[in-house]
C-alpha cells in the first residue's frame, strides 16, 4: 500500500512538474476581449446610472465586483475547454498551475477592498489603482507559463494603475473611467498578445 501511495504521488509530482515546463494556452484571445467589453459597458452603466460614484461607493465597487466575478467565470469556462483541447491529460495540472499564479493577487485585491471599506473608508479612492497594480502583479507572476510578451499587459497595468492613483489624489474621487478605460485597453493587449503569440483567433480551436 505504501508503494501505491508513493507511485501516486511521484506520478502527481512528475505531472506538476511537466506542466510547469509546458506553455499555458487555456487563455483564448476572444475571451480577453470579451472581458474587456464587460468592463467597458460596467463604465458607461455606471457613467449612466451613478450621478455621483464617491458619494455612492458601494454601488461603484458593488458594479465592479459584478463584472469582475462575471469576468472570472467567462474565463474559468473558456480556460477549462481550451485546456481539455491543448493540453488534454494535463489539464487539471495546468489550470492549477494557472490559478495558483494569479491567486495571490485577486486575493489581495479582495481582502484590500474589505479592509479600507471597514477601516479607511476615507482612502477608498485608492482601490482602482490599487486593484490594477494587484493585476499588473498576477500576470507578472504568470510569465512563465504564458508568452513572454504578457509581461507589455502587466507593465500598462503597473503604469495605468500609479497613474489613476496620482490622477485620483488631486480629488480623491471614484470615477468609473478610471477602471474601465484602462482594462479595455489592458484586456485588449492581452487578447492581441496571446492571438499573435499562439498564431490562432479561437475559431480554429
Amino acid at each position: 500500500m505504501r508503494d501505491l501511495d508513493k507511485a501516486l504521488a511521484d506520478i502527481v509530482t512528475i505531472r506538476s512538474q511537466i506542466a510547469a515546463g509546458t506553455a499555458f494556452r487555456g487563455y483564448g484571445p476572444a475571451t480577453m476581449v470579451a472581458t474587456g467589453a464587460v468592463a467597458l459597458i460596467t463604465a458607461v452603466l455606471q457613467f449612466w446610472l451613478l450621478d455621483d460614484p464617491t458619494g455612492e461607493p458601494l454601488g461603484f465597487f458593488i458594479g465592479w465586483f459584478i463584472a469582475a466575478a462575471l469576468s472570472g467565470l467567462i474565463i474559468g469556462v473558456e480556460m477549462r475547454a481550451r485546456s481539455r483541447r491543448h493540453h488534454s491529460g494535463l489539464a487539471d495540472a495546468m489550470i492549477h498551475q494557472a490559478v495558483e499564479q494569479f491567486l495571490p493577487a485577486g486575493v489581495a485585491g479582495i481582502l484590500f477592498a474589505v479592509v479600507m471599506w471597514k477601516f479607511a473608508s476615507e482612502t477608498l479612492w485608492l482601490l482602482p489603482g490599487l486593484w490594477q497594480i494587484l493585476v499588473s502583479l498576477g500576470i507578472f507572476a504568470s510569465v512563465r507559463s504564458l508568452p513572454r510578451t504578457v509581461a507589455l499587459a502587466g507593465a500598462w497595468y503597473f503604469v495605468s494603475g500609479f497613474a489613476v492613483v496620482v490622477l485620483a489624489s488631486r480629488t480623491h474621487t471614484l470615477s468609473p473611467w478610471t477602471m474601465g478605460l484602462p482594462f479595455v485597453i489592458g484586456q485588449s493587449l492581452m487578447a492581441a498578445i496571446l492571438h499573435f503569440a499562439s498564431g490562432d483567433n479561437d475559431v480554429e480551436d
